[in-house]
């Protein structure tokens, strides 16, 4: 399966790095297409820049790493190409504040993996991962031994599921299933299995099963 990733922030170059490292070849695409080529020269020949309309139309896999609030107007931009896709959605609906801290978009009992789930197309399958860590810790906590850090993820497709938890693997954690999308905003800013949140720091195996 194909995979790429949209958008080159902290939490894209991060994984982008992750994978390529764990030996998947990946399509990274960034509105700056020049910081996409930069990155991808940095990151070897597993890592291949194309322009966003080219890889939401040739990857099987999308991770959609970009902020909660543009995300409406990108799945308008891609509905015929994500049609029949696995998007991964990373994103958590908060945005600056102006205060130097955040603040949530949304309701406080609503969560933005169902709120994207239910704008994308028929047949496009959601899986809520790689959000559930700060940019810090996505990139810190890679690869960590003894115990690998665990990464959740929430889905209604259990191939798609299986999927994402490959590239789980594949980045260097451990991919645990929370449940379906309506478990989402377990792993989202401010729940009870998110860094930011009441796990408070990267967690093992061992303990993510306390608590799940």
């Amino acid at each position: 399966m194909k995979t790429a990733i949209v958008g080159l922030g902290n939490i894209g170059s991060a994984l982008a790095k992750h994978l390529t490292a764990g030996g998947v070849d990946v399509l990274i695409a960034e509105r700056n297409f020049e910081k996409a080529k930069q990155l991808a020269a940095k990151l070897g020949s597993k890592a291949h820049a194309v322009p966003i309309d080219e890889a939401v139309a040739e990857a099987d896999v999308i991770v959609v790493a970009i902020w909660f609030s543009a995300i409406k107007d990108f799945v308008a931009a891609h509905q015929k190409d994500l049609a029949g896709k696995i998007v991964v959605d990373p994103s958590n609906p908060i945005a600056p504040d102006g205060k130097g801290g955040f603040e949530k978009l949304i309701a406080a009992d609503q969560s933005s993996g169902k709120i994207i789930a239910t704008m994308l197309p028929k047949g496009a399958e959601l899986v809520k991962a790689f959000g559930t860590l700060s940019a810090e810790s996505l990139v810190s906590a890679a690869n960590r031994t003894p115990d690998r850090a665990v990464m959740f993820y929430a889905t209604d497709y259990s191939e798609a599921g299986n999927a994402v938890a490959k590239l789980i693997t594949a980045s260097g954690f451990t991919p645990m299933s929370v449940g379906g999308i309506d478990q989402s905003i377990r792993i989202e800013v401010g729940g009870d299995l998110h860094e930011f949140g009441k796990l408070g720091k990267p967690v093992s195996v061992k303990q993510a099963q306390a608590v799940v």
